[in-house]
């Protein structure tokens, strides 16, 4: 019974990360034609409205979100506004491929975070080991932007908007694992990035002016498509996240899935884009930083049981 609990775990969160691998070629494109912010706002705004059908008819949806809406703004703020804004930003700076492997150091910093503001997340030697890797990479990859010439400070700058919005998503993270019981995680979801989506969008009115309606068909197929996945993505994480025997860190070190395939799909569909050494220097560090503490731990399963061992 454990062993399939765990496997489905580790489908839905290798799911949730091949959906959250595909944004970074669609963004890119949907940017052709509109700002950072605004693009992301109704991003979330609609994928907020896509899961009001699957909750709608929970039990007392309204006098639970009234109940719990600090909790939510809170999680909003961190899960969507902070996080999408610095995320879409730093996109306009760097390649989709660069993009995809920054985000991939999430699981290193959802570690450190988690250790810090959980009790029960503790931070371990392979863990360590882990972050050491990812954090090599991240190192690679930034100095390989040349950041002391002008075209390389802006792509340095694209990367450290990205890091910071890791570090926000990580809160995030936090923030759903604390409240595992109150709130249906789809509820949460629906509301958290509506409600972050909304403050994008206004911000992006004095900002970058009002959005253009007039676009191509691209544009809104990016769009609905971008919007289909904040809403499945999410909602299966937010699930995963409020499972007592799911710890943050753990399921986190899952997303070295996205830089993998992220790069790979921006390689492949964007014209102007193809791989060179030290994106995938960098992008081997970071997926070998989770690979190690995930090998590590299946192998010292107890060969009787099919138990892991005692966190070390």
């Amino acid at each position: 019974m454990r062993e399939r609990s765990q496997l489905r775990v580790a489908f839905l969160a290798i799911l949730a990360c091949l959906l959250w691998s595909t944004p970074f070629v669609v963004i890119k494109i949907g940017l052709r034609y509109s700002k950072p912010l605004s693009f992301a706002g109704i991003r979330f705004m609609l994928a907020g409205l896509m899961l009001a059908p699957f909750w709608w008819r929970t039990q007392a949806p309204l006098r639970t979100v009234v109940a719990r809406f600090k909790n939510i703004l809170v999680l909003s703020l961190f899960q969507t506004a902070l996080l999408y804004g610095l995320f879409y930003t730093g996109l306009t700076l760097v390649s989709g491929a660069l993009g995809a492997i920054v985000i991939g150091s999430s699981p290193m910093v959802s570690a450190i975070t988690a250790h810090f503001l959980m009790a029960d997340d503790e931070m371990t030697v392979r863990k360590t080991a882990s972050i050491s890797l990812g954090i090599m990479g991240i190192v690679v990859l930034s100095i390989s932007r040349s950041p002391w010439t002008p075209a390389g400070f802006s792509e340095f700058l694209g990367i450290v908007l990205l890091a910071l919005g890791t570090l926000s998503s990580a809160v995030g993270n936090v923030i759903v694992a604390r409240d595992r019981h109150h709130i249906d995680p789809i509820l949460l979801n629906s509301c958290q990035i509506f409600l972050g989506g909304l403050a994008l969008l206004l911000v992006s009115l004095p900002l970058e002016g009002m959005p253009g309606v007039a676009q191509p068909g691209v544009f809104y197929a990016a769009l609905l498509w971008l919007a289909v996945i904040s809403a499945v993505a999410f909602s299966l994480w937010f699930i995963l996240l409020k499972q007592p025997s799911v710890r943050v860190s753990d399921l986190n070190l899952w997303k070295f899935v996205i830089p993998v395939f992220g790069a790979i799909l921006s390689w492949t569909l964007l014209p102007d884009e193809s791989p060179s050494f030290f994106p995938i220097i960098g992008m081997l560090c970071v997926a070998a930083s989770v690979l190690t503490y995930n090998l590590s731990y299946t192998r010292r399963r107890n060969p009787v049981t099919g138990k892991p061992p005692a966190r070390s």
